[in-house]
């Protein structure tokens, strides 16, 4: 990474901050001048050292701090706070997802107006400080009290990030970025199952639990953290100082041979606005994104649970969680390479489909059936559902344009498809659990019959809004070939020059 750090300049704050873009600058003398294949390379390298790294470790981070309840129920939490019965574990889970949902939105029309440097790390600073308190509680409510505010300040680090990022890359570039950039969240699995593991010998340590202290060293990571990454991470293209002049330049070019500059949306007006809230591939994708991540996210929540009654100990499901997230970290980024290959989609969000219906259908019929079963059942959930759930994210900024455009896309997207958050907390039941409650009751049908059902439901949810998707873009894209959108092109320049991706020369990509 470049020693450069980018250098901080005072704002005020009551001016609002608007970046300057790849699609805010002057392209025009630009426009016809061939690239430096060599230029280009270095970069292409330049940005991907500087940006990913940093990104990689912030949502890891995230998501480690939003999961690492799960691991720390089988340790003593669910016993010590009351939560072994009823819905009380699960609706800690969904609390989270409550004020997520509710702040994405938000959070990307505040971050345009600052730094991501400076934005971001202090999300992730407070967040870090939350989870810490987690450690502390004494009683259910207080947790529940401090998941609500974690979903607030976690709610503006993906669609941020997702924001930001995609103002530097070409569009059959940025997808395999965007899964390696997701292997985050199975990095963050597997690690927060080997740290708990590790963190249980802990148990009694200055009076505490181990349950504990996973949330105390967990957050307080996180929060240190912070603090050298708000002089690391990227701003906007036009104020970064990791790029010199020329690299700008070239940056700017780059963006112009990828999506024309007519196709631009950089005035949030009342005609853009009515535009983007119509905008049916913004929907479509959060429906998309909603009924994909149902798999990951239930996954993630219950997986220790899960092995564990699998017939592991604690602390063996810790380590059982290892293999099945470099499965899935496997399939993302082999999955994110052939996409941007083959400069295609949608065939690959219903391969990953195919792969989680085959896990299900197995899980669903695991009676009688061996703990290897069982386990080998979990690997195609996972390695399918991860696959495609950062393709959905890249798919949509493939097929928006303009800079409030992709900002509004990425907010909505995320937003509703953390709806999937809220649904795969309730859907693993205790009621369904194959170990006796502590009544000493054993369920005696298939085990979590619930939650994989509605978790393949949801999957084919996803699979069919994005086939809609698909034909309606490709729909549109021979309508706009055959000149029968040009009419648009009649609009007074004011809004024809802020059309974005609406604009007939723009093509959607499958």
């Amino acid at each position: 990474m470049p020693s450069t750090v980018e250098e901080k300049q005072p704002m005020e704050m009551d001016e609002a901050y608007v970046p300057d873009t790849p699609e805010t600058g002057d392209l025009s003398a630009t426009d016809d001048e061939p690239i430096d294949p060599k230029a280009e390379r270095k970069l292409l390298l330049k940005l991907d050292l500087v940006i990913w790294p940093v990104f990689f470790v912030i949502y890891m981070m995230s998501f480690l701090d939003r999961i690492n309840i799960s691991n720390a129920r089988i340790q003593g939490m669910a016993a010590e706070l009351d939560m072994l019965e009823g819905t009380r574990f699960n609706i800690a889970l969904f609390v989270y997802y409550i004020s997520y949902i509710l702040f994405e939105i938000p959070s990307n029309i505040i971050i345009s107006k600052f730094r991501p440097s400076l934005y971001l790390t202090s999300l992730m600073f407070c967040w870090g400080i939350i989870n810490m308190g987690m450690g502390f509680v004494h009683s259910y409510g207080a947790l529940v009290c401090l998941r609500f505010l974690l979903g607030i300040f976690e709610a503006g680090v993906l669609p941020g990030i997702i924001y930001v990022t995609s103002l530097y890359y070409k569009r059959h570039e940025y997808q395999k970025r965007v899964s390696f950039f997701f292997c985050s969240t199975v990095v963050a699995g597997a690690f927060g199952g080997l740290l708990a593991y590790a963190i249980a010998g802990m148990a009694g340590t200055h009076g505490l639990a181990a349950w504990r202290w996973i949330f105390i060293i967990e957050g307080a990571l996180t929060s240190g953290l912070a603090i050298p990454f708000s002089f690391l991470v990227i701003n906007w293209p036009e104020q970064t100082k990791y790029l010199n002049a020329e690299e700008k330049d070239l940056l700017r070019h780059r963006m112009a041979l990828d999506v024309a500059d007519a196709c631009r949306m950089d005035t949030l007006n009342k005609s853009s606005a009515k535009r983007a809230l119509g905008d049916y591939k913004i929907w479509l994708a959060g429906l998309l994104y909603m009924g994909v991540s149902v798999a990951g996210l239930s996954g993630t929540f219950f997986l220790p649970t899960i092995l564990n009654e699998f017939g592991w100990k604690a602390q063996q499901a810790q380590v059982q969680t290892i293999p099945i997230y470099v499965f899935a970290a496997g399939m993302m980024i082999i999955g994110a390479w052939a996409s941007d290959r083959l400069k295609h989609r949608f065939g690959f969000i219903i391969a990953g489909t195919l792969m989680t219906t085959v896990g299900y259908t197995m899980l669903l019929n695991q009676v009688g059936k061996s703990r290897e079963y069982k386990f080998g059942a979990v690997f195609p959930i996972f390695g399918g559902a991860y696959m495609i759930t950062p393709m959905c994210l890249g798919w949509l900024q493939n097929n928006l344009s303009g800079r409030w455009k992709r900002a509004f896309g990425a907010s909505v997207q995320v937003m509703v498809g953390n709806v999937a958050g809220i649904i795969g907390a309730n859907i693993f039941l205790i009621s369904e659990s194959p170990v006796p409650g502590p009544n000493g009751q054993v369920y005696t049908g298939r085990p979590y019959v619930t939650g994989y059902s509605v978790s393949l439901a949801l999957m084919w949810f996803g699979a069919l809004s994005a086939t809609a998707m698909f034909f309606l873009m490709h729909r549109e894209n021979k309508k706009r070939a055959a000149g029968e959108r040009d009419q648009i092109l009649d609009l007074p320049e004011e809004e024809r020059n802020n059309l974005g991706d609406h604009h007939p020369s723009f093509r959607f990509t499958p």
